[in-house]
């Protein structure tokens, strides 16, 4: 079968058909790219993504959501588009369809994505478990945050979490230096503060600090390149206190959530950082849990290298919705 797949975030929404075949297996057709600002409501982008497809399309969708997906209304953090869930079916005019958290389906693409679509990080070189809990994160705008339980049946389930809001715990005295700076504008300072695409702003103007320069008012994009190219030794120190940073999130998030089948990092800015991840001490702080060292070693980290794993995840979720 056929069916429209979405990944609607907060500057961006992708529409993919999708083809569901016979056996379960799940092949994308190309994938279009729409800005979200271009368009005042999701029912109008639908209707522009239905003529570039020559005015039809299948009757049957899902939609990945940056954001809770409960509720009578479902409205996004980041652009002004509604979605009500009960009206989905006669605004799309669709008969069936999907609703699930983006980093939900996330979880989805990773029980369903093949094994060349992961690369190594850290721990041993071997598989994710076919058995037991795999712990997914994600750093991008905010910090995604899921887990996938799968059975020795083959069967799994996902759940979508709010971990990026748990507290942040430094572990030196730079990471002090990097919670006192976010504690003079938040009260209470999350995970997703240090570890999402935005917080290298403050990583960088801490360490700009500490060593007495003047403060340089620079947006994170600008940073992330400087400091990726290794052009700019400061911008690079802080591209690489990230990565340790996300070390330890991710340990953490392991240990909260029993992932010690697998831990998976998802998401643009995690692809992009990826030969920093490998030369930076985000291994040694994955492990780096005290009396459960050991343990932590044991556990394989991957990175999610599908081209598109929030609409490969979203087809996959209705599939096991509707089709299982």
């Amino acid at each position: 079968m056929e069916l429209v797949t979405v990944d609607i975030g907060g500057t961006h929404a992708r529409f993919a058909i999708a083809t569901v075949a016979g056996d379960g297996a799940i092949t994308l057709g190309e994938p279009e790219t729409l800005h979200t600002k271009d368009h005042a409501s999701f029912q109008t982008a639908w209707e522009d993504f239905r003529q570039r497809k020559g005015g039809t399309l299948p009757d049957a969708v899902a939609i990945a959501i940056a954001g809770p997906v409960g509720g009578d209304v479902i409205r996004f953090t980041n652009n002004p588009w509604i979605i009500r869930p009960a009206l989905v079916k006669e605004k799309l005019g669709v008969s069936s369809h999907t609703l699930v958290n983006d980093f939900g389906a996330v979880g989805h693409a990773v029980a369903r994505a093949e094994p060349e679509h992961f690369i190594h990080l850290a721990g041993p070189d071997t598989p994710l478990s076919n058995d037991g809990t795999t712990s997914i994160l994600g750093p991008g705008t905010g910090l995604g945050v899921a887990h996938l339980w799968r059975g020795q049946n083959g069967d799994y389930r996902v759940q979508a979490t709010e971990g990026g809001h748990i507290d942040f715990a430094p572990l030196d005295s730079i990471e002090d230096a990097v919670l006192a700076r976010l504690r003079k504008r938040h009260n209470r300072v999350s995970v997703e503060r240090v570890v999402a695409g935005p917080a290298i702003v403050d990583i960088f103007q801490t360490l700009a600090a500490m060593e007495g320069r003047a403060i340089v008012e620079e947006d994170d994009r600008t940073i992330w390149t400087r400091g990726m190219s290794n052009k700019d030794s400061l911008a690079a120190a802080a591209v690489d206190r990230f990565c340790l940073s996300l070390g330890s999130v991710a340990g953490d998030i392991a240990l909260a959530q029993g992932g010690f089948g697998g831990v998976v990092i998802a998401g643009g800015l995690g692809y992009r950082i990826r030969e920093s991840l490998l030369s930076s001490g985000f291994a040694e702080r994955f492990r780096a849990k005290g009396r459960f060292e050991n343990l932590m070693s044991e556990i394989p980290v991957k990175l999610i290298i599908h081209p598109q794993p929030g609409l490969f995840g979203a087809a996959a979720a209705y599939a096991k919705e509707h089709l299982a």
